[in-house]
Formats: structure tokens, sequence, C-alpha cells
């Protein structure tokens, strides 16, 4: 396979991979990310240390720790007196986010049309493969996978491969506003195609096509963001600091470029 496999793990094979692993604290602070931006953990649902440190088979500590590492990013949320809990989605957070990761990667294309070796087609036309595969058998996790790593490949390809880990840190509520999308075959089809269509140009080595198709690729989160959150609303968080109507107006402007 191009990349790795996307089922969900049980407990106890979640359990093993952390008791192997070179640092049990870094693991179980992934191991809750990844509940959370797949949305096994969704918005707004509790969180308790003690059924966390056994779900994982560690104690308390590390549980804590990741906890505390999450609330620094945003994704956990500690209340006095009430408790801790997923944080729901920003789409403040997400508008900003989805431009940082266009501005990162679209900067990054030409590089990787210039680079692109043989082998490296082979691999990002097997990541295609690999995820026409998953979508055929809705594994979501397998497709959300080969999307990241089809994504990330282009970056190294174009000599930008630390870009990714700055993308990858800050983007989990854009995560899992697409997350809430994959469900949907429409999208689904519509994002693989769109994914063939951008190694076939960077393969080509047309760069305005490439371009123009990563970009309206990474801006569909935003065209589905307020249908989202009429459909989830729970999931969503209004952002306190802005009136709606500004809030309304910097998504048109992202959605626009502008």
């Amino acid at each position: 396979m191009a990349a790795r496999g996307g089922r969900a793990l049980s407990p106890r094979r979640a359990r093993l991979n952390v008791l192997r692993g070179a640092s049990t604290r870094a693991q179980v602070y992934a191991l809750i990310r990844r509940a959370i931006v797949s949305l096994d953990l969704p918005p707004g649902q509790g969180l308790s240390e003690n059924e966390l440190a056994a779900r994982y088979g560690v104690s308390r500590t590390p549980v804590r720790e990741a906890i505390i590492r999450l609330a620094d990013e945003g994704l956990v949320e500690v209340a006095p007196q009430l408790g801790t809990f997923v944080s729901r989605i920003s789409a403040r957070e997400v508008v900003e986010v989805q431009f940082i990761r266009e501005t990162l990667e679209l900067a990054s294309l030409p590089h990787a049309i210039a680079n692109v070796t043989a082998a490296d087609e082979a691999y990002l036309r097997a990541l295609v493969e690999e995820q026409a595969e998953a979508g055929r058998t809705g594994d979501l996790r397998r497709w959300f996978a080969t999307d990241e790593d089809l994504h990330r490949s282009l970056l190294e390809i174009g000599g930008h491969p630390r870009a990714w880990s700055v993308v990858s840190s800050a983007k989990a509520h854009l995560d899992r506003v697409r997350m809430l999308t994959l469900p949907d075959p429409g999208i689904l089809a519509e994002l693989h195609e769109q994914h063939r269509q951008i190694v076939d140009a960077v393969v080509a080595k047309k760069r305005r096509q490439a371009q123009d198709v990563l970009r309206r690729h990474l801006r569909l989160a935003l065209d589905v963001l307020e249908p989202l959150e009429r459909q989830f609303p729970d999931y969503f968080i209004a952002d306190e600091d802005e009136e709606p109507d500004l809030a309304r107006t910097r998504l048109i402007r992202g959605r626009s470029g502008h």
C-alpha cells in the first residue's frame, strides 16, 4: 500500500501501541488528538482522565499532560467546576488556517512541478489509487490518511518538508470540518477527482492548471462551512470577539480570495 491504513484502533490495539512506543506521553497525546480530529470524540463531549487512562492502558499522568497540551492548541476546554470538554469548532479559525494552508501549498507547488521525478509520480499516483479504493469501501480513515500523505508529499517534493508540520499543527479545526464532509459521496468523488487533476498537472508541468485546481480544492472547506454550521449547530461556536456581520464578511472574503 502507498499509505498506512486508516481503520480505527481498538482500545486493546491502541494500548499495545502506546506501551511499545518510545514516549508514552507523546503517543497518548497523539491518540487523543486523533480521536478528536476524527470526531470519535465529538465537539462538546466531556473528557474523563480516568476513562481515557483506562482506554489506553496508562496512568492518569500522561493523559493529564496530553489534555493540557490539547487545551493549549484549542482542542480541549477546561471549565472550572464543570469539567473538561472537547472544544467546539471555531469557524473563524477554520478560515484563518485555510488561508495559511493555501498560501504555503500554493507557494510550494511550482517547486514541486520543477522537481517531480518518475519515482515521485509513481508514488503520487499510487496514493490517488489507494484513495479511490478507500472511497469504494467506505474506509474514511484510510481516505483521510491518503489525503494527508498526498498533500505532505507535494510539499516535500517541492523542497519544503517543514511546511507540513506548520500546517498540520494548526489545522485541527479545519480537519474536523473536513471529516464532517467525508461521509458525503459527492464530496468524496469531487475531492478525489481534484487530487487526480493536481497530480496530472504537476507531472505535465502545467503550473497554472495545477495551482487553479489546488486552490479550488483547498477552498472547498470554506464552501461547506456555513451549511455544516446549520446542520451541526452543537459542533460550532460563535466567535465572541467579532460581530456576526464581520465574521460573515471574513468568510466571504476567504472564499473569494480577496
